[in-house]
């Protein structure tokens, strides 16, 4: 099936609304959103920095950016989660190659590190519980759009990368990856 179809999903119409009064200046719109993407946000940092104290600080960061970006968002028919989380993708990467490019830590210094306490058996749990929600979702994809949605989305592919790996255009990948975003979001919402 070809052919743009808007969404009507009263989620998007609501997050759209709250974009467009955070441009406007309005903390309250700005609460509400962080309210209602702030777990799924978080997510996409720590998949993508398996770090939570370094994917907290990225996500602050995430929103000083929407607050700032936010007149910059045209509602234009496409899921503003899939702005908010490109956002948040993007941010994570910059914060994964910032980290590569420091230098190793020293002997001394390796304590200060190591102040990261594991998450407890429940957050174990839950974690795993999506995890393997995720999987399943992805597993009824076809093989090539669930490799590229992990590529891209669990371990910082660009489109670029993908597009180039695949042997495809980039519009195509970016095609793959919507089509397979929108199959996802099905799958876990059911």
């Amino acid at each position: 099936m070809t052919g743009y179809f808007p969404v009507t999903d009263p989620r998007h119409t609501q997050l759209e609304k709250l974009i467009s009064r955070i441009a406007l200046g309005d903390r309250d719109a700005f609460d509400a959103l962080y309210d209602a993407t702030s777990a799924k946000l978080h997510a996409v940092c720590m998949s993508v920095l398996r770090d939570r104290p370094e994917a907290e600080e990225t996500l602050q960061e995430v929103y000083i950016r929407i607050w700032q970006g936010a007149g910059r968002y045209a509602a234009n028919g496409l899921s503003p989660m899939t702005w908010l989380i490109t956002i948040a993708r993007n941010r994570a990467i910059d914060r994964l190659r910032a980290r590569a490019a420091r230098p190793a830590t020293a002997p001394e210094d390796a304590a200060l590190d190591m102040a990261c306490p594991a998450p407890g058996p429940e957050s174990e749990t839950i974690l795993a519980q999506q995890r393997r929600m995720l999987d399943e979702c992805l597993n009824r994809l076809a093989e090539p759009q669930a490799i590229a949605v992990r590529a891209v989305y669990l371990e910082g592919a660009s489109y670029a990368d993908l597009a180039e790996s695949a042997g495809i255009p980039i519009n195509t990948a970016r095609s793959w990856l919507r089509r397979s975003l929108l199959r996802l979001k099905d799958c876990v919402s059911q």
